[in-house]
């Protein structure tokens, strides 16, 4: 039972069915006391096979007993039961069903009676235990007999039976609540990224087998900064619920609706084409503007759209489209929903445009508000063209460097890159893994900026303690910084092995050989070229001679021979123009 998608309620099952057999009863309930905005209540979780009791309530009540909703009152039996922890008894049926079943008719009470031939009904309260010294009121078990009064027997089992099943029903609850939080966000409830990605792709696989799309929402709160820095961060944190709120009222019962970190979310829609997913966004997006908040007023989000099989047949690709769609909604003024363009071959400049406009814009790293305005500015600018992208990342990866780096000079950047494409074509590189390097190239350094600058200043030999921080940074970078960003996902890995030796004695994870990705090792190798031809803080730069002559010395400890032979010729070809 505990391995089963819902534990609690397959005990509660075993329980029903079991008593029913046993003692011969028409029907057996186990009803849960439960709480909302409007009060406590009973929900009926569980009832055994009765098809009569079943079939007498459609007929005349037209309602299905299972997660039916009984009102809290003191003056009906389930609650005196609960209330005094004694079992109750009676075989005034007609009021026990006239006070559970509101505003029905005399006649249609009777009705239920006679089609079930019940005599009696006995209800026994659970509780479920806190502790050794403690218990906490769970609900009822209601019993339907045939025989209108019970013995002292039957009380006594009834009784020894609640107490024997109240550790089951303990253990399947606190079963059934540990793995809901493993597959919840704490903070709003919505299921977490991890099982999100899991139902995304569980999903992809049945559409592409029967031919059905579905569709994906990508929706990040606005100006959750300025509520954080106006409010405070309790203030942001209700903003971020309220979002939850809406997508929880919002979605159907087969939709996946997810906090993908942050003030992102995610909501997966089975079955929904595109023009149906523009709907269910905008009235998202209208809700979440329509609900005011005590103090900060209203928020609004801005929403991307993209369709599984339209757009894409790829999760992957999917994701990265909606993320796209979700940017231009921002960039075109926030509080709108946009729709993803058809697939097409993403180049390196748009993925590099949109993975730094999201670190700035999120905040991933910590930079001066105004260098951040001025980055986001220049990225936005080219956001929707393609003109000029290339000269625009060059000088805003020379500007974040030079902001922990004072001694980093403006277009080394592009230098890096130009060697970096060079060197990754000597080595057989294919087109797609050499637009990953790029990526990587320009984004492999920004772990340092959360790294403190005096370190990087400082003449003196640096402390253990500083070199296992700068010893962080690839962690920090892959982890920390980037791995939140959908579009980049491939290019992660070459990053966080960016400071992995040949031999094994790099970090963070002391990978040798050719288990390093080859993207890691040309990335290393250019890094230490340009540190060791440049002015540091303890020392002079080296001239290129002997910059080559330290690295020939590495090769085949540091670096892998084969990358230092196609490397130096590169070098000096390029001194000698």
């Amino acid at each position: 039972m505990m391995n089963s998608s819902e534990p609690l309620t397959n005990v509660l099952d075993s329980i029903v069915r079991s008593l029913q057999e046993q003692m011969g009863y028409i029907n057996t309930l186990v009803l849960t006391k439960e709480h909302d905005k409007d009060g406590d209540f009973f929900l009926v979780k569980s009832h055994s096979n009765s098809k009569v009791l079943q079939k007498s309530l459609q007929d005349n009540c037209l309602i299905d007993i299972k997660n039916f909703r009984i009102p809290w009152r003191d003056d009906v039996i389930l609650t005196q039961a609960l209330k005094e922890h004694s079992i109750k008894t009676t075989s005034d049926i007609g009021s026990v069903i006239h006070k559970v079943l509101e505003n029905l008719e005399y006649e249609f009470v009777q009705n239920v009676i006679r089609s079930t031939e019940s005599k009696a009904v006995i209800v026994v309260p659970l509780f479920r235990r806190k502790n050794d010294m403690e218990k906490e009121e769970f609900g009822c078990m209601l019993v339907f007999s045939q025989v209108p009064a019970s013995t002292e027997n039957e009380i006594k089992f009834l009784t020894l039976f609640a107490n024997q099943i109240e550790l089951a029903i303990t253990i399947a609850g606190l079963y059934e609540e540990v793995r809901k939080q493993a597959v919840t966000d704490p903070l709003t409830g919505l299921y977490n990224r991890r099982y999100f990605e899991e139902n995304i792709n569980r999903e992809a696989e049945r559409a592409l087998r029967l031919g059905q799309p579905f569709s994906l929402i990508s929706l990040d709160l606005d100006h959750l900064k300025t509520i954080n820095d106006t409010y405070g961060h309790q203030y942001g944190d209700v903003a971020i619920k309220t979002i939850s709120s809406v997508l929880k009222k919002q979605a159907r019962s087969i939709d996946v609706p997810a906090r993908i970190g942050g003030e992102e979310f995610n909501v997966m829609l089975p079955g929904v084409d595109s023009y149906g997913a523009m709907i269910a966004a905008e009235r998202i997006r209208a809700a979440i503007e329509a609900t005011p908040l005590e103090k900060i007023g209203n928020v609004t989000a801005s929403i991307g759209v993209a369709t599984f099989l339209e757009h894409s047949k790829n999760v992957f690709d999917l994701t990265e489209l909606a993320d796209q769609a979700m940017y231009r909604a921002k960039i075109n003024g926030r509080n709108q929903v946009q729709m993803t363009q058809k697939q097409i071959e993403t180049n390196w400049q748009k993925v590099a445009v949109n993975a730094f406009l999201d670190i700035v814009s999120k905040q991933r790293v910590q930079i001066p508000a105004e260098l951040a305005g001025d980055i986001t500015a220049r990225l936005s600018a080219v956001s929707s063209s393609e003109k000029g992208a290339k000269e625009v990342i060059y000088s805003v990866v020379d500007i974040l460097t030079q902001s922990y780096n004072s001694t980093y000079q403006s277009g080394f950047t592009k230098s890096k890159l130009h060697l970096a494409v060079k060197l990754a074509a000597s080595m057989n590189m294919s087109k797609e893994d050499i637009d990953k390097l790029k990526i990587a190239v320009l984004l492999y350094d920004i772990g340092n900026i959360m790294i403190p600058e005096n370190i990087f200043k400082k003449e003196d030999s640096l402390t253990e303690d500083e070199k296992n921080l700068i010893r962080k940074h690839p962690v920090i970078a892959a982890r920390e910084i980037l791995s939140p960003i959908s579009s980049i996902q491939d290019v992660i890995p070459i990053i966080e092995r960016h400071h992995e030796n040949w031999d094994g004695s790099g970090y963070p994870g002391k990978v040798s050989g050719k288990d390093i990705p080859l993207g890691s090792q040309i990335i290393l190798l250019i890094d230490a070229y340009y540190a060791l031809t440049q002015d540091r803080p303890y020392r002079k730069a080296f001239s290129i001679d002997k910059a080559l002559e330290i690295i020939q010395q590495g090769a085949g400890t540091k670096w892998s021979k084969e990358l230092v032979e196609k490397f130096i010729p590169l070098i000096k070809h390029d001194d000698r123009e």
